[in-house]
This record gives C-alpha cells, structure tokens and sequence, in this order.
C-alpha cells in the first residue's frame, strides 16, 4: 500500500474546514504555557485561566473545563452504589457467619468497582502528536512536547486530588542493578518530568525507568480513566513494535494516532490487525488537521482501510485549536478542534462500558458468595427444624464432598483438559514460530541468490530484523488467542455457569529480542584499482607467459604483440572469476549469517514462549482450583453446621432456628436484589 501524501502548506484559515485555525499553529505554544494550565479556579467552576497566567503546572491545584466539552459529558447506564450497599450488606452478614475468606473475596470486588483504573494507551509513530494529544485531553501541559524532544518513558496521566507526579523504578542495590520482582515509586515535581521521560532529558531511557505517573484534578480522569503516552514505535514495522504490542493487553482501550500528512501504510495496517486481535477497543486519531488543509481526503482514505479491519471509530482533532480554545475559552474553536467528539466517545464507549463490566462482574461475585453462604445456613437450618433428617443431609453432604475432592484432583476431566492443551499449544506455537522463520529465512536467501548482497547488507540486515519481529509478534498474538480459547474449554468444563476468567498476557514480547545478537555485518565487497590491477596482471601472467613460449619457437621475443593480447584476454577472464568467486563466497556468508541469526532467535524466543504458556497453565489452574477450593470450604462449613445442630440440645433448638430463619431471610432478600440487578443487566462486550 503507497501513502497519500498530502503537501504542507498554507494554513487551514484559509479553507473551509477549520476558518478560525489561522493562528493556531503560532499560538500553540503559548496556549501550551499559559493557558492549559492546571487550573487555580474551586474544584466546581468551569473557568479557565487566562493568557496572563503565571504559575506553574505544580502549583496549580484544582480544575479546569474547556468551554464547549458540555456535550460529552459522561453517561452511565447504572450507578454502583446499589452494588457497592449490597456488597457492604454482603459482608457484614459473611463476617457473622465466619466465613474470612469470602470476606476477603467481596472486599477485592469492591475495590475493583470503586477504583476501576481504566487503562487508554496511546500509541502511534515518532513525532504524530501522542503527548500534545494527551495534553489536550487534560487541558495540562503534563508530556513535554517540542520538535527535539521525543517521549521515551510511558507516562500514565490519572486523577488526583492535588498535581503530583511519580516515576517507578526497580530498586536499585550496590552494584547500581534492580530487583526486577520489586518496584519503587520516586516522587518528583511535575516540572521535572521532561527529565525523566523524553529523550532529551533521558536518552533511550538510560536511567532505566519503568514508566512515570501523573496526576490531576480533572473530571474527565474522575472516573478511574488513565491516559498513557507512550513513547513512538519508530516505524510501527520495526523492533520496537514488540513492546507496544506487549503493552496492549494490559489497556482498556487504544488510541492510534496518526497526522493527516498520509494515509495509513502498510505497515500501520498490519499493526492494527495484530493490535485489534489483542484487543478489540481501538479508536484512530487523525492529528494535526490544522497543519493539513486535505485532511479531510485523508480521513476518507483511512476510513477504507479501516472498514477492512472492522468497525474502527475515526476522530480527526488539532491539539493546538483545543490548546488555543482553553486559552481563549472559545467554544466554537472547541468544537473545530474535534475534541467534544474524542471525548465523548472516551467517556460513554469506554469508561461506561468498563463501569458496566465491573458492575457485572462485582454482582457475579456477590451471587458466587450468597450461594454459598445460603448453602451453609439452609443446611444447619434444616438439621434443627428436622433432626430425623439428618444423617440424609450429612450423606448427601459427604457425597457432595468426595464428588469435590475428586474434582478437585489431578484426575479431574478439567485438569486433563489443562494438561493436554497446553501439551498441544506448546507444540503448534512451537511449529508455527519455526514455520513463519524458515518463511523469512527463504525469502532473505532468494533475495541473497538475485545479486550482490555485500553493499545493500544494511538493508537486508534491516529487512531481515522487521520480518522476523512481525513474524514473533503474529506468533505470540496467535499464542494469546489460542490461550484464551483454552482456557474457555477448561471454564466450560469446569462448571456450566463459564465462570470469570483469568487475564492471560501471553502476547507479551517486552524485551524478547534483547538477548539477541545484532546481525554480523558483511564485506561489502568494494575493490580498490590497486587490487584490481593485481588481480588482473596475476590472471594475465600465465598467459603471457605460455604464449610468449609458444611463439618464442618462431623466433619472437617472449613478450611480444601476441603474447600480450593473450595475456590480456586470459587476465580479463580471470579477474571475471575471481569477482565471481569472491561474489559467491559473499552469498554463501550472508545466508550462513541469516541461518545463524534464525537459529539464535528460535534459541532465544522458544524459551519464553514455553515460559509464557507454563504461566497460562499455572495460571488456569490456580484461578479454577481456587474456586474449587472455596466451594470445598463452603462443603465442610456445611458439614460442621450440620454436626453442631444435630448436637443442640432442645432448650437451644428453638433459639438458633429463630437466628437462622432471619439470616436466612436476609441472604433470601439479598438474592432477590441481585437478582432484580441481573434482570436488568445488559451484556457488555469484552473491554480488557
């Protein structure tokens, strides 16, 4: 696919599409500065900071709303404080009842509902607008932008109560390395956050940063949104595309963003395919519209290449009109900018449905946990009110336990069906990460075979780099889905109700390549004249020599006219030969040197991609085995509640059937609610 591309000049003022952009482009800067500020106005106001603002991003404390955002305010489907009252009803009876690990289980619900953390990951190509675009979003100038500087450190922007800003790190011990199983959060002044995560200030991310955090008081963050700049892919083909694929599973959703200079490439494309693999919630980002007059033409063009993928959501935006309408508090500029729509679509399709979700999920757990406590009351219950019934219960009981117990064991049908698959995923991604290499391997040989490899190695060896990445990130992507089906058979084995599933990260290809060895570098096989000329008088001695024998029976000199030309003929046909042996020897080298950074990558990446699934088993079986064991537990409280009724004695019987029958008409009427909320729940679709 050839890009579009799209001359720059003139300024949209003086088109149609955006007549009040005429300026932007010089004030940005200053719009940037003074007035994107962190605003000084009470936490409730929508004012804005003027042009005269002086202070700084740290010192502001409070909130700021661009004029014109009224329009994509957020809309929720449902509130959850009535999940978060039943849950806080939940426990207290849990607690009555003894039950400390389903305490601990609805507590971990909870904290999932109110603190949501919903990851958006921006990404896209060096210099397309990622961190002016995140700025824009806060109305902060939080990412330093500039033409030199570059973002090299991801850099989380959250809500908070006062500005603030952290990096986080690996401690670091004597011998200056870290404990890559600990982290540790720095805080550092906002103003100093271009120190830590541009180029500029932390070239290639020497300080060896894992990533920075932001936070402000704005409303559009107040919902547990987080906006993650991260740093450019340089050329989505290369390398570096293997840790932004490796981040994607852990974002709620994804914002690529590319200027209207040209049309998506091919290369972009193959990365949106992989990225929606991994994650389906993707928006695309048309950036600098006021820099761009045909963009327009450009949107249309990349909404084609986009249908083909599936239904992307496409906003075209100018961060430099939104910067100058919160300096100006224009709300017509606003709407010019195209940022109303972006953050319309970030708060009703993405936070709403991430809130929808947690809400489900929450209500699936408070129904897992009243299910159980329900079961342990009902039968102590049923113990006191018919003690002839008793040693049916405590069978039925037993019987239920043993059927657990076997459950539970490594004969289980769920535990086979674990066993054996990550067996067979092992061996066909092992297969397949072969398969797509040899594939690479072949075409870089025929490539080698068509001529000279010796002064275009440097590209072959770049070439060879790209196609290897994209053929480890299709690998690992492939490994993700198939990890995610497995383990929906073994959820689908392991109870008729498809319990919540594990977060499975086998798509993770963070720092896989490191241990690699660049690829070894080729004679380019240039001749000096000096070398040319001997090889040459080395072929034409022979020939001279022989000749000026043979003739020399006739009664000529040894070197003479003849012999000479012989001597030339014969030296040119040598130095023909030797170029060929010479050219030979080079191919022969190149392929040895592809063959051998095949094998080393197969070596290097064979072992995490086994790694990874071994994770994905542990994790499968940790997650369902726990839920075994909770109901087990759930099994022998029942038991022990039977075995202490049918030992109370009758002056207590009546006393403890009264308590049972009000906990038992509370869990009833708790159910009955969440009940009523599932009713009127609507599926939401998968949002990681």
């Amino acid at each position: 696919m050839r890009g579009t591309v799209v001359d720059q000049g003139g300024s949209v003022g003086a088109s149609e599409d955006t007549t009040s952009a005429a300026t932007a482009s010089e004030q940005a800067e200053n719009a940037q500065a003074g007035a994107a500020r962190v605003g000084s106005a009470p936490a409730e106001s929508s004012e804005l900071p003027r042009d005269g603002a002086t202070h700084t991003a740290e010192a502001d404390t409070e909130h700021a709303e661009v004029a014109g955002d009224a329009g994509s305010e957020l809309v929720l489907s449902h509130d959850t404080g009535d999940v978060v009252e039943l849950l806080a009803k939940a426990r207290k009876i849990t607690q009555l009842l003894g039950r400390n690990d389903l305490v601990e289980y609805l507590d971990r619900a909870r904290s999932r509902l109110l603190d949501p953390h919903v990851r958006v990951l921006v990404l896209g190509q060096f210099k397309q607008g990622k961190s002016k675009l995140v700025n824009a979003l806060v109305n902060a100038p939080v990412c330093p932008i500039d033409d030199d500087i570059a973002t090299s450190v991801p850099t989380s922007v959250g809500y908070g109560e006062t500005p603030s800003a952290v990096v986080i790190r690996h401690p670091e011990d004597g011998e200056g390395t870290g404990d890559p199983d600990e982290v540790e959060r720095i805080p550092i002044s906002i103003d100093e956050l271009a120190d830590y995560v541009s180029e500029k200030g932390n070239p290639n991310n020497e300080r060896n940063l894992l990533g920075a955090e932001v936070f402000l008081p704005r409303q559009i963050l107040a919902g547990g949104l987080r906006i993650v700049d991260s740093p450019g892919v340089g050329g989505i083909e290369s390398t570096r595309s293997l840790s932004t694929l490796a981040a994607i599973p852990s974002a709620h959703a994804i914002l690529l963003v590319s200027d209207a200079s040209q049309e998506y490439t091919e290369p972009e494309m193959q990365f949106i395919r992989n990225a929606l693999r991994i994650s389906p919630n993707m928006a695309a980002v048309i950036s600098k519209t006021d820099i761009y007059p045909q963009w327009r033409r450009i949107e249309d063009i990349d909404r084609g290449h986009l249908a083909d993928v599936g239904g992307v959501p496409v906003f075209s935006v100018s961060s430099d009109l939104r910067l100058l309408a919160a300096a100006q508090d224009d709300a017509t500029l606003n709407r010019e900018s195209g940022f109303p729509g972006l953050i319309g679509y970030l708060r009703r399709d993405v936070l709403s449905k991430a809130e929808d979700l947690h809400r489900q999920v929450a209500i699936h757990d408070l129904e897992s946990s009243l299910d159980q406590l329900a079961m342990a009351v009902r039968t102590e219950l049923t113990t006191l009110m018919h003690p002839e019934q008793t040693p049916r219960i405590m069978a039925q009981l037993e019987d239920a336990r043993a059927r657990l117990d076997e459950f539970r064991g490594r004969s289980s049908r769920w535990q086979i069906l674990l066993s054996d698959g990550i067996g067979d995923l092992m061996s066909d991604t092992e297969h397949d990460l072969r398969d797509r290499l040899r594939k690479v391997q072949r075409e870089a040989e025929n490539a080698i075979d068509e001529g000279d490899p010796g002064p275009i190695w440097e590209q072959i060896a770049e070439w060879l780099n790209d196609r290897v990445s994209e053929a480890i990130a299709e690998t690992f992507v492939w490994t993700n889905e198939r990890s995610q089906w497995l383990s929906q058979q073994v959820a689908e084995e392991f109870v008729a109700e498809n319990p919540a599933l594990p977060m499975f990260d086998v798509s993770d290809t963070a720092e896989l390549l490191e241990p690699v060895d660049e690829i070894q570098t080729l004679d380019p096989g240039q001749m000096g004249t000096i070398e040319k000329i001997y090889i040459g008088l080395r072929g034409s001695y022979g020939g001279v020599l022989m000749t000026g024998l043979a003739t020399s029976l006739i009664g000529l000199t040894l070197i003479n006219p003849l012999s000479l030309i012989v001597g030339v003929l014969v030296g040119r046909r040598a130095f023909r030969e030797d170029m060929n042996n010479r050219l030979m020897r080079r191919q022969m080298e190149a392929k040895n040197i592809v063959r051998r950074h095949i094998d080393e990558v197969v070596f290097q990446v064979s072992k995490p991609l086994k790694d990874r699934l071994r994770l994905v088993q542990r994790v499968a079986r940790d997650h369902f085995g726990g839920i075994a064991d909770q109901l087990n537990r759930s099994l022998n409280e029942s038991v022990m509640a039977a075995q202490r009724a049918a030992q109370t004695y009758s002056g207590n019987r009546e006393e403890g059937i009264r308590i049972l029958q009000a906990r038992q008409q509370q869990i009833e009427l708790l159910r009955q609610q969440v009940r009523a909320l599932t009713e009127t729940e609507e599926p939401v679709g998968a949002l990681r």
